[in-house]
């Protein structure tokens, strides 16, 4: 940690982020208890899909753009523009002169603003580190980024029952300020060779043609989409009611979750140094314990057990983030690596909605155990078989001499 943080640009934008990050998991709650307080689980919902549905529908079109541009500007562009965003919501809210229309538009705004940043910031952090330090880096920003999970919604929940949501969003604000100061100050490496622009919708189209002739891409990235479809979204809307039903205490899903997040923590701790020969292979096999975890939960096994198992799934899923995000960086073309990680989000987050939404009626209908016990033993299938794809099981660390060119 103290060689990758010794790197300046690096050291820069993981300020500025660290800050962003937390504040972003401030709002996240002090959003929810916000709107709930003024309006309707209805309007909760409302707002959430506000903030997504522009990210997700964006999101290739800010990554042509973050391969086109300079992505550190990019980035302090879109820094302040939700610093605006957040600063205006806040002044609102304490003038107490705000109605749910205005924070759906403030929100959506926010999330088409994400769109941009997210694929800027993918590209950009293989630029800020030498390729042999690539990793070690994305562990650590994994470490704050779980961090961030744990202090966030103490923070909120403090700062909205004691001063009040505007204040929540005023701090967020700052930390946009903050973090556009920092890139503003950042050099990237040059990365590849130079290459000339073509066409918006040519450059869309490279960046499909860059993940569909990569089996290794593709087909992690949907089977993600169809975890976050069969156990994450139930899971965040069924957890809290199984728990009651099946241990008596809906606070066992909280309990479960911060479990869940210890060893996702772990994980990204153990990343910073741990760089197996083939990291997709292994990252795969290390995150089928996630919906074990789920499955021994829907059959209500001994707790214990249970919170065992979620510490080893969170484990799991902090390796893998870390050896999903270096693999990216290593081995695609640098001048392709946004547009790469904009198909990467928006095809992961795509199903994400529709398990919401379809986990409360089936649910209801067939029992929230037997969903999510069905949703996680068709997880495992899936991870399973993803291991069969001969590029995730022979992929190699390190970055190729095709990759990068050796004057970078």
């Amino acid at each position: 940690m103290r060689r990758v943080l010794a790197h300046r640009d690096f050291r820069l934008l993981w300020l500025g982020q660290a800050l962003s990050t937390l504040g972003d998991r401030i709002i996240l709650v002090a959003l929810v208890l916000f709107v709930n307080d003024i309006g309707t689980p209805t309007d909760v919902g409302l707002v959430l899909a506000a903030n997504q549905l522009p990210f997700v529908v964006l999101l290739l079109f800010g990554g042509v753009w973050a391969d086109r541009l300079p992505r550190h500007k990019l980035m302090v562009a879109t820094d302040l523009v939700r610093f605006a965003l957040h600063l205006l919501l806040a002044v609102l809210i304490l003038a107490g002169d705000v109605a749910i229309w205005q924070v759906i538009v403030i929100e959506a705004l926010f999330g088409a603003s994400m769109a941009f940043f997210r694929p800027a910031y993918t590209g950009l952090l293989p630029q800020t580190v030498p390729e042999e330090d690539i990793q070690a880096a994305q562990a650590l920003t994994g470490v704050t980024n779980t961090t961030s999970l744990f202090l966030g919604p103490a923070i909120a929940t403090a700062l909205v029952l004691g001063l009040g949501a505007g204040w929540a969003f005023a701090l967020d604000a700052v930390t946009f300020l903050v973090s556009a100061a920092l890139l503003l100050q950042m050099r990237p490496r040059a990365r590849g060779d130079a290459v000339s622009r073509t066409s918006f919708l040519t450059e869309l189209a490279e960046g499909w043609q860059a993940v569909r002739s990569r089996a290794w891409v593709w087909s992690i990235v949907g089977a993600s989409s169809l975890i976050l479809l069969l156990v994450v979204g139930p899971f965040s809307t069924l957890g809290p009611s199984t728990a009651e039903d099946l241990y008596g205490e809906a606070g066992v899903y909280g309990g479960l979750m911060a479990a869940f997040g210890g060893g996702t923590l772990c994980g990204s701790l153990a990343a910073v140094r741990w760089r197996p020969l083939h990291p997709l292979r292994t990252a795969q096999l290390f995150i089928i314990p996630y919906s074990v975890s789920i499955a021994a939960f829907a059959t209500g096994a001994p707790l214990l057990l249970v919170g065992a198992l979620f510490v080893v799934g969170g484990f799991g899923i902090g390796v893998f983030m870390v050896w999903w995000e270096t693999a990216l960086a290593e081995h695609i073309p640098p001048h392709l690596l946004s547009r790469v990680g904009a198909y990467d989000w928006m095809g992961s987050m795509a199903l994400l909605p529709v398990g919401y939404v379809l986990a409360g009626p089936l649910g209801e209908a067939l029992g929230g155990a037997e969903v999510l016990l069905a949703g996680a033993l068709v997880s495992v299938a899936v991870e399973v078989c993803v291991l069969f794809v001969p590029s995730v099981w022979g992929l190699k660390s390190g970055t190729p001499s095709s990759v990068v060119d050796a004057s970078a």
